[in-house]
């Protein structure tokens, strides 16, 4: 082979599947274009400068619109690296592969789903360009795990958006499901990938009245997809929003459905399941009215009596800060005890109205726990009567070892609610009792006023 055709092209954005795609190698232009460079790199040049003029003049001149470098790279590669539009759709229009692949086996959609190019995919895409192989396709038919749902069947046509932007509505054998998809953008991000296939395989294990229910994933093609049962009432973060301060009676109601299936998580055998997300957006309400806890997608199974640590910090874009323990703000190790933290502060909201220090960022919020400063009590003592108050202060104790588990939480709420459900009854057998008297009033005087009627006549 001519030692031209074995030229690298190292300038502008590399390859996606690349070792080192994340460096963009500087070279001096001056000297770069001179006589004794391939016409092929030299489309390649153009292609990642942007030289529509250069590139036709190569093409009509002969050159082909699918040369190759040394690393099978071409100038449509360099070009969806790049994002440059126009020349996508110039070497489309003169034939350019648009599957060709690379020696990592990147193609120029892969490219530009990596860089973020959003009018480079929708123009391969149209030009008939394929999605990249889904991360968890499986090349045996009998290793198709039994969940998986033919796409076909999940119907988009009246989809609508809902809470945290991946999810949607859509139609599944007659009832409508919420769906959350992987985009293909995400592909080649292996963290996020991997943070799929964690969310999945916990959804597999749960079951329970108080956790939404999973139906179904999508695997094999493009979108991945998440499909579990929709809960019309939507999330308890738009319904406080709407319904501001909570009836006591209420908002125990709602705290023992969110404990109940905190509960069944942290004592999920062999290992716990930590939510790490807990906060109203996070839990929905079902036809009947009860809570259930949903989106699992930062939850983390934990063997009992350890305690695990990011890898790295998290950042504000996975988890609020607004309901975060301290303890993974400040990237140390943390338990289950966090989702206690979590839930102590959504008690306190749904009593107060609001969500804590409503008129702080998230940052300053995450600092203010982190130097144990907690929400002001601004609503009246009755509000936290039967020792609701002490709960809410134990659940976002300092130390993690001191608050209680979900379990210990059931109990105090249980007991809470008798109290609660006995002055309910004592009230309306009080009204009841009035309602009497006054009937027996009206009665009495009724009698009277006939009976003086009467001697009148006479």
């Amino acid at each position: 082979m001519d030692s031209k055709l074995q030229r690298r092209f190292t300038l502008g954005r590399q390859s996606s599947g690349a070792p080192d795609n994340d460096v963009s190698l500087v070279s001096d232009a001056s000297g770069f274009l001179d006589e004794a460079m391939d016409s092929g790199v030299r489309l390649m040049y153009m292609a990642n400068e942007g030289d529509l003029n250069g590139i036709q003049e190569l093409l009509d001149s002969g050159t082909s619109v699918n040369f190759r470098d040394v690393d099978g790279r071409t100038a449509l590669h360099v070009a969806a690296c790049q994002g440059q539009t126009d020349v996508v759709d110039l070497l489309l229009r003169r034939d350019a592969e648009v599957d060709v692949e690379d020696r990592w086996g990147s193609t120029p959609l892969a490219d530009a789903i990596y860089y973020q190019n959003n009018d480079v995919i929708k123009l391969l895409e149209a030009h008939g360009a394929k999605p990249p192989m889904a991360p968890m396709h499986v090349q045996n038919a009998r290793e198709v795990p039994e969940y998986e749902i033919d796409p076909r069947e999940l119907d988009f046509t009246n989809s609508v958006d809902i809470t945290k932007g991946t999810f949607c509505i859509a139609s599944w054998r007659g009832i409508q499901v919420a769906v959350k998809k992987l985009g293909e953008e995400f592909f080649i991000d292996e963290e996020k990938v991997k943070a799929f296939r964690d969310e999945l395989a916990l959804l597999q294990k749960i079951r329970h009245p108080n956790v939404v229910q999973f139906l179904g994933a999508v695997t094999q093609s493009t979108p991945m997809m998440i499909v579990t049962e929709y809960l019309s009432k939507g999330d308890l973060g738009l319904y406080l929003k709407r319904r501001s301060a909570l009836k006591l009676k209420t908002a125990v109601k709602f705290a023992l459905d969110i404990a109940r299936g905190m509960n069944y998580l942290h004592e999920h055998k062999p290992e716990v399941i930590i939510h790490r997300d807990l906060e109203p957006s996070n839990i929905l309400r079902d036809d009947s009215g009860h809570l259930k806890v949903a989106d699992f997608g930062l939850s983390k199974l934990m063997k009992v009596a350890t305690a695990v640590k990011e890898d790295k910090p998290m950042s504000g874009q996975q988890t609020s800060w607004r309901y975060a323990a301290p303890e993974v703000f400040r990237n140390e190790e943390y338990d289950a005890t966090v989702d206690v933290f979590s839930f102590a502060l959504i008690l306190q909201e749904m009593i107060e109205g609001h969500p804590p220090f409503p008129k702080r960022n998230e940052i300053e919020v995450a600092k203010a726990y982190v130097a144990n400063e907690r929400p002001p009590f601004e609503a009246p003592e009755k509000h936290y009567a039967y020792g609701l108050r002490r709960l809410i202060e134990d659940c976002w104790d300092e130390k993690p070892s001191k608050r209680p588990t979900f379990s210990e939480i059931i109990l105090k709420l249980d007991e809470v609610n008798k109290h609660l459900v006995h002055k309910g009854r004592w009230k309306s057998r009080a009204l009841k009792c009035l309602h009497k008297f006054e009937s027996i009033l009206k009665l009495e005087h009724s009698v009277s006023r006939s009976s003086s009627s009467r001697s009148t006549v006479r």
